[in-house]
């Protein structure tokens, strides 16, 4: 029986030949590689093992991490800020960023760190937004020569000889880590990330990857990203409300998140919703009441005392109170029930309840 030399040839050839007898090209099937298992042998060095005492003793040596952003986050910690769209994350992260910098705290939450270049990765302004929000009628804010940020430039073209978009941009945000020599890393937004982070595997390898940056330059990194767009605003923000899966969350160091009150559009609350390296102090008895302002040349969050979560949620009563001018002014605008119903996130019979007599 002659031997078949099908799987030897090229596919080009095998495109060719089935073009010149007028069939289809199938490609042949390939046989699945069953990876062989790994040899312990050579993997004792992935874990070291010392008694209990050693590890108090090696603890006891390092230095206690420093506050970066009061009990929020700390020294060498991988730290996640989420929000919903337009509730001012940017601005926050950009004010953390140039406090580091400056090496002076953001009242009221202590900085214990020396000031440090800060990397700033910002995905999501251009040029002429950023400048926007860094200028006034006094000139422009002057930002300490150790912020540095790094704008992406979609136009360059990525190298073929890598499949993982998202592993190329990692490898240009290390570049820059190497010749900043920054210890502060702030990514603006993960979520722009072409792979996503809803996916597990995705999200693993991401969160990989951020930790792998960390040990290697001693990074202290915080990660920008969103809420789900129908998150319901009656409820306490939890870590079930960061967009993506829920396995970033849980292989973060720290996380802090940013509501918005529902007795003031303009009134935002801090909440502490994860921590390794200290206590919870802004937790959902004690959340830190803040505004966007912007005296003289830069926005920023102005905090403004404590509070209990609950008085900021959106409570039947509450609801009406505040929606009742909002449908007032879609029904104004030629909108029907429906469409002020998917508008506002509440059902049609509440809204037929709060329609103008």
């Amino acid at each position: 029986m002659p031997e078949n030399h099908t799987a030897e040839r090229p596919e080009f050839i095998e495109k060719i030949r089935a073009e010149v007898r007028g069939v289809k090209y199938r490609p042949a099937k390939r046989h699945k590689l069953i990876p062989k298992p790994a040899d312990p042998e050579a993997c004792r060095y992935l874990f070291s093992v010392a008694t209990g005492k050693r590890w108090m003793e090696l603890g006891e040596r390092q230095p206690t991490p420093k506050m970066l952003f009061g009990e929020l986050w700390h020294e060498g910690e991988l730290s996640i800020l989420f929000a919903d769209t337009n509730v001012g994350k940017s601005v926050l992260a950009v004010q953390i960023g140039n406090s580091i910098a400056c090496g002076k705290p953001i009242a009221p939450f202590a900085m214990g760190a020396e000031p440090a270049n800060v990397l700033y990765i910002d995905f999501e302004l251009s040029t002429k937004q950023f400048y926007q929000r860094y200028t006034g009628a006094e000139g422009d804010h002057h930002f300490p020569y150790a912020f540095l940020r790094a704008e992406f430039r979609p136009d360059i073209a990525m190298s073929d000889s890598y499949s993982d978009y998202d592993e190329q941009i990692i490898a240009g945000i290390e570049y820059k880590i190497r010749l900043t020599k920054a210890t502060v890393l702030i990514i603006d937004n993960i979520s722009c990330l072409r792979g996503g982070i809803v996916n597990a595997s995705v999200a693993l390898n991401l969160i990989k990857h951020l930790k792998a940056l960390k040990a290697d330059y001693n990074l202290s990194i915080l990660v920008l990203a969103h809420t789900p767009k129908r998150r319901n605003p009656g409820s306490p923000i939890s870590a079930d409300d960061m967009h993506g899966s829920k396995l970033l969350i849980n292989l973060a160091d720290s996380a802090f998140s940013i509501g918005t009150s529902a007795t003031d559009p303009h009134l935002r609350y801090l909440k502490q919703i994860k921590q390794r390296s200290t206590a919870q102090v802004y937790g959902e008895d004690n959340v830190c009441l803040c505004r966007i302002t912007k005296p003289g040349n830069f926005l920023q969050m102005q905090f403004e005392g404590n509070s209990h979560e609950r008085q900021h949620l959106r409570t039947r009563g509450l609801n009406q109170h505040i929606l009742a001018p909002k449908v007032a002014e879609l029904v104004a605008n030629g909108y029907s029930q429906r469409q002020i119903s998917k508008e506002l996130c509440v059902s049609v019979g509440l809204v037929n309840k709060l329609m103008p007599k």
